[in-house]
């Protein structure tokens, strides 16, 4: 399973009687992958899986699967009790997924060895590869990660957290004791503003939240990172990404909602998020639509 380049996050459309949208899902999925995403996470957190029943989670990637069309690796995501986390596997492999991300294990704090166990335990339910999710109560020390990188289905490890000491200390452990090729990838909310810093830890990998509304400026950026062009990544930073991240923050759960706000925004009728999310208000809306505006001026 070869990932590269941006990794697409796409939401998950729902109709106005509450069920998934799959025509727009396809459409959503696939002018992403049209546009230069290198993989597809279907049904994560920007998908809302935490709002998704079993059936549904399975839908989603079933369409994402077929939206792709073999363009690009496609994956899903799985977590919460291990019971639940294994029945989403199958169902995942089921609708023809290329990988899992595993979430975390519900609520519960572990010990490091649990988090080993519980990767174990889910993994085992398909013959689908895992990247683990480095994030909230599953945050493995470098020698766990080690021990998760040893599991014969964990491929590799998204951090949510932003430890940048951790993530060196991991990075440089599991490189040097397990697989130079193991992979890593940055999974922050806007995970565009820490790009730079990631890079230089060797994690060139990173999901973009902001490529589902505005993959014109998500892929400048990307240009002008892998390229060396600073001067862009400096304007894109300071006058595009920094102050969405800031609009982000704003409001909890707008990591989710403002980006599905935003593509409403770009003619796509995604719909709603659901609870305990909530939609931006016409304030916030009004802000991102100019945002939006003023991005797509600067790469234009």
């Amino acid at each position: 399973m070869q990932l590269e380049g941006i990794l697409f996050f796409p939401v998950t459309p729902f109709r106005d009687d509450g069920g998934v949208d799959e025509g727009a899902l396809a459409a959503h999925v696939d002018a992403g992958v049209a546009a230069g995403a290198g993989g597809v996470f279907a049904a994560c957190g920007t998908g809302e899986f935490n709002a998704l029943a079993p059936a549904e989670l399975e839908t989603v990637t079933r369409v994402a699967v077929a939206a792709a069309a073999g363009r690009v690796p496609v994956l899903a995501a799985a977590g919460g009790p291990v019971p639940v986390a294994q029945e989403q596997a199958r169902r995942i492999e089921g609708a023809g997924a290329d990988g899992i991300l595993l979430l975390p294990p519900y609520l519960v704090t572990a010990p490091q060895q649990g988090l080993v166990d519980y990767a174990a335990a889910v993994t085992s339910a398909s013959g689908l590869d895992a990247i683990f999710y480095q994030r909230a109560n599953a945050v493995p020390s470098p020698e766990t990660a080690v021990h998760l990188a040893r599991l014969p289905r964990v491929s590799g490890i998204k951090d949510g957290v932003g430890d940048i000491e951790l993530m060196q200390r991991t990075v440089l452990r599991v490189r040097q004791e397990v697989d130079e090729d193991f992979r890593f990838f940055n999974g922050l909310p806007t995970a565009e503003i820490t790009v730079p810093a990631y890079r230089g830890l060797g994690v060139s990998l990173y999901s973009s939240a902001a490529f589902a509304f505005v993959p014109e400026v998500a892929l400048a950026f990307n240009r002008a990172v892998t390229g060396g062009d600073d001067a862009t990544v400096r304007l894109l930073l300071d006058e595009f990404y920094a102050p969405f991240a800031a609009l982000r923050d704003e409001v909890p759960g707008y990591a989710v909602a403002l980006v599905k706000a935003g593509v409403r925004l770009r003619g796509h009728a995604v719909g709603g998020v659901r609870p305990p999310l909530r939609d931006p208000g016409t304030d916030h809306v009004d802000r991102l639509a100019k945002l939006i505006e003023h991005g797509l001026g600067l790469v234009a």
